[in-house]
Formats: C-alpha cells, sequence, structure tokens
C-alpha cells in the first residue's frame, strides 16, 4: 500500500474526522429518512386513492343494483297495470332472495271504497296515514328517477323505502317500490370489498347516515358523531371531484385519511365516505426508519474502524517513509556540500587565472601606448594603479554589488579610452536606479567589455561603440557588432566563467545574442 500523507494524523485530527463524519452521517440519515417518509407517505396517498375508488365503485354499484329492481317492477307495473302486479313483486323477491339482494319488493293498493291490499304490513301502516311507528323522514333529491324514498322507522329498525305510484282510471292508487333495512344493508357492506385498513358509509344530503360499519351510528347525523363539517361535502368547487383530509376515526379512534365524494343515481343522492387507516402506513415507515437506523450505526462503525486503523497505518508507514527520506536527505546535502566544493574549486580557478590574464592584457596596452603618446602612457599607468587595487582582494562568493562594478567598469574604460582615443566611444545609462543596490558576478562588465574589444575593429573609420544599461532585471551590454577577420585566442574564457557562476548560483537567464548591427549581452542581477 502507497502512504502519500504529508504528516500523520494526530489524535486530535482523528476525532475531528471522525466527529466530521459523524455529522455528516447524521446529516444523511436525516435527509434519507425524509426522503422514506416522504415517498412512503406519496405512495400510501396513492394506495389510499385506489382503495378509495374501489370502495366507491363497489358502493356505487350496489345502489345501482337496488335502482335496477325499482325500475324493473316499474315497466312491469306500467304494461300491465294490475293484472299481474302481485306475481311480479313475488317473483321479485324470490330472485332477490336467491341472489342475496337487498331489496324487498311490495306493492300496496288502496281501493276508493276502502279496501286496500298488500303484501307488506309496514307499508300499509304508513300509506293509510297511521303513525304508530313514527313519521317516516322524506330523502329530497334532484335525481330525474321516478321513485321517492323515505326513512321508516318500524319495530326499533330503519328501512329505506323507494316507492312509486300509479293511478288507476277509477282512480284507484297503486303504490310500488323497494324495501331496504339499513341492518340488512349495514351487514352486507360488512361483507362486500373487506379490507383490513379501510371502512366506509353512506349518508345522505340531509346528513343522516344510512350504512355504518358500526350499527349504532345508523339512522343518526353524521354531524353529530363526527367533525364533518357541511363545507367537506363541496366536492364540486375541487378538480379531482372528491375532497380529501386527516380526521379522527370515529370508529376507530385512530387517524384516517377521509374521503368524500358525492354518491348519485336516478332516485338517491348523499354521498359516500371512505375512511383510510393511517397507522399501517406509520408504522411501516416506523420499521424502515428503524432498519436504516441500525444499518446507520454498522456503517458508522465500520468507517470509524477502518479509520482509525489506516491512521494507524498511515502512521506507521509515514515514519519508516520518514527514517528513509531523513537518510536521503543526508546524502543529499553531502552530495551537494561536495558539488559546491567542486564548483567553487573552479570558479578559484578561473578566477585566479582571470587576475593575471587582466594584468598581462594592460601591461601589452601600455606597452603599445608607450611608443604611441608617451602622456597617455602616464595617464594609463595611473589609471590601472588605482583600478588593480579592486584586483587585488576579490570577493569570496565571486559577487559584488552593482554600484561597485559600475565604478570599476568607469575606470577601466577611462584607461581604455587612454589606449584607444577616438577609435573607441563608450556610453553609461542608468534606467534604474534600485538595480544599483542589487549584485551582480565580479567583473562581468569587464569581461564582457574585454570581450567586445578583442573580437571587434576599433578605428577612427570605424570606432566600436559600447553601452552599458541599468534595467529592472539585469545589465544589458551592447556593442557594435564588427568582428575582426584574423581569429582571437580564447576567445571563450570570460564567457565560460559567466556561466559557470550564473549555474553555480541557479540563474539561467545570461543571454547572449546578435542583434543587428549590435552584440547583446544580458547579465541579471541577483537580490
Amino acid at each position: 500500500m502507497s502512504i502519500n500523507f504529508k504528516h500523520p494524523l494526530s489524535q486530535k485530527s482523528v476525532y475531528i474526522a471522525v466527529l466530521c463524519a459523524c455529522l455528516i452521517a447524521v446529516a444523511a440519515f436525516a435527509v434519507l429518512s425524509f426522503l422514506i417518509t416522504r415517498d412512503s407517505r406519496k405512495n400510501t396517498d396513492e394506495f389510499a386513492k385506489r382503495t378509495f375508488f374501489r370502495k366507491y365503485e363497489s358502493i356505487e354499484k350496489e345502489f345501482r343494483n337496488i335502482e335496477d329492481d325499482q325500475y324493473l317492477l316499474r315497466a312491469l307495473i306500467l304494461k300491465d297495470g294490475l293484472k299481474n302486479y302481485k306475481n311480479y313483486s313475488l317473483v321479485l323477491n324470490d330472485l332477490n332472495r336467491k341472489r342475496n339482494q337487498l331489496p324487498y319488493s311490495w306493492y300496496y293498493y288502496n281501493n276508493i271504497s276502502g279496501e286496500s291490499e298488500t303484501n307488506s304490513r309496514m307499508l300499509s301502516d304508513i300509506f293509510s296515514k297511521k303513525k304508530d311507528n313514527g313519521r317516516p323522514v322524506i330523502l329530497k333529491n334532484r335525481a330525474p328517477g321516478h321513485f321517492k324514498d323515505l326513512l321508516v322507522t318500524n319495530k326499533d329498525s330503519l328501512f329505506w323505502v323507494s316507492y312509486d305510484s300509479l293511478i288507476l282510471p277509477n282512480k284507484n292508487v297503486l303504490y310500488y317500490g323497494s324495501t331496504v333495512s339499513l341492518d340488512d344493508l349495514h351487514q352486507y357492506f360488512i361483507n362486500v370489498d373487506k379490507s383490513s385498513n379501510t371502512y366506509a358509509y353512506v349518508f345522505t344530503k340531509e346528513g343522516i347516515c344510512i350504512t355504518h360499519p358500526e350499527k349504532k351510528y345508523i339512522g343518526k347525523s353524521i354531524f353529530e358523531f363526527t367533525d364533518i363539517k357541511p363545507k367537506d361535502t363541496l366536492s364540486a368547487q375541487t378538480k379531482s371531484g372528491y375532497t380529501a383530509g386527516t380526521a379522527i376515526s370515529e370508529y376507530l379512534g385512530v387517524e384516517v385519511t377521509r374521503f368524500i365524494k358525492p354518491l348519485q343515481t336516478d332516485n338517491f343522492e348523499g354521498y359516500a365516505v371512505v375512511n383510510h387507516i393511517n397507522f399501517i402506513i406509520d408504522e411501516n415507515v416506523y420499521k424502515v426508519k428503524t432498519y436504516t437506523v441500525y444499518i446507520f450505526l454498522a456503517a458508522l462503525f465500520l468507517i470509524v474502524t477502518v479509520f482509525i486503523l489506516f491512521q494507524r497505518s498511515a502512521g506507521i508507514a509515514y515514519r519508516e517513509k520518514e527514517k528513509m527520506q531523513a537518510e536521503k536527505n543526508l546524502l543529499l546535502i553531502e552530495n551537494e556540500k561536495m558539488h559546491k566544493a567542486e564548483v567553487i574549486n573552479q570558479l578559484q580557478q578561473l578566477k585566479n587565472n582571470i587576475n593575471p590574464h587582466f594584468l598581462f592584457n594592460s601591461l601589452n596596452s601600455l606597452y603599445m601606448l608607450i611608443d604611441i603618446n608617451k602622456e597617455n602612457a602616464q595617464k594609463f599607468t595611473m589609471n590601472l594603479s588605482k583600478i588593480y587595487r579592486y584586483l587585488i582582494v576579490p570577493p569570496k562568493e565571486n559577487i559584488v554589488p552593482v554600484t561597485q562594478e559600475i565604478n570599476f567598469i568607469q575606470q577601466y574604460m577611462e584607461l581604455l579610452k587612454s589606449r584607444f582615443g577616438e577609435e573607441l566611444n563608450f556610453k553609461l545609462i542608468i534606467n534604474n536606479k534600485e538595480s544599483l543596490e542589487k549584485r551582480i558576478p565580479y567583473l562581468s562588465l569587464q569581461i564582457v567589455t574585454e570581450n567586445a574589444i578583442k573580437h571587434n575593429i576599433a578605428t577612427v573609420d570605424q570606432p566600436l561603440e559600447i553601452m552599458i544599461s541599468v534595467e529592472e532585471n539585469g545589465i544589458v551590454v551592447k556593442n557594435t557588432y564588427q568582428l575582426r577577420k584574423e581569429p582571437v585566442q580564447g576567445e571563450k574564457f570570460g564567457i565560460d566563467y559567466l556561466s559557470q557562476i550564473y549555474e553555480y548560483f541557479r540563474i539561467n537567464s545570461l543571454n547572449i545574442s546578435v542583434d543587428g548591427e549590435y552584440f547583446v549581452c544580458f547579465l541579471p542581477i541577483m537580490n
């Protein structure tokens, strides 16, 4: 395993990292729990809606089955009048019993002579205006059907009665229709579409509950035993055609999602309520959250354990690597010392060669000048004595302030002017005074200047121009490029010295080039 840590982690760093990991994990767990709860709630809402529609459709189907029996009886009676109404009622009742259907078909024939005939004593009491069993409750509706609806109490039981009438030519009246015991309807809906997490009930426009899984609520106003408000039935104002919300179940005493939707047939107008129990969903969400916590704790423990073991392994590996690096650095330092010592010896040899080389060149110039102009020779000798003091004690590191080199090169150029006269033109420009405080290699200006004189023609007709300008990053030495035809000995001696000393100080911006009519040498300065 490759370890690239710069420093091993301290115990405090480990604790901080573990704490950050815990906080990140807790935040991730909170987000995960929120997403799980949101998605579970969303899925539950979708499931509740599907359950609601299924329950609603089953209720609507049963109400339409009741209505189909009513229309069948009506069609038969309108077709045959009084001929076979007794048989029609009898046959329909037999069919309903065999099909486990709820409606009980009945008839009541009222003769103007005062005689009556019926197959239901209860209906006889109603239409003969007897009130022993209480006044019937009229269920109003705006449906287009022909039947009228009543809620009738008989022998402590509540019946839903739907009836129509036929007035005969002799003004006799035949009442016919169907009767549904709400107790039977209650039992019937308990067995229809059984579901452990939903229950439904139906109430009329007046708020009277006609079916409910709790029998004691049948016939009572839903506004008394539930928290349903009239505004909850305003489903026409919603896009979905029903209203939905959470409530506390009057039946189970738990939180439910309650859906209310109009239930309307040709002869009935009311509302169906479907309640979806929420505690089953919440229990499932809680289990998911619990399992998520277990997984989170196990993952966190594993992360912390691996992190600590990795930190210890990294510490051991780093100490080994640090030991090896220390040994390697020690070897590099020794090697660097040896290399520098070798370079210094080479530079010292070059410097020892430069001093006599400069002296010999100066003496040769003096020898030539004595024959030409004795006065200039004397002046040359005085300048030579002044500048040679600069060469007696050379600096140890071979670098000097720029100011000293500038002063030296001015004296040196006066020496050369005594020899060459009008054959040599010299110009010094200081563009950046701050550069005078920096440093430059020892005798670098003299080496470049001497190199220009050695390699180029200098005559009265074709004078040699030498220009030195002090810039921000270095000193530029320019001379007219007019090379001699004859070869010159030791032409690279001075340039090699400058290259090596700049290399020693790891500066590689020394630049020597020819720019048109000028030979240009750029000497970088050092801080």
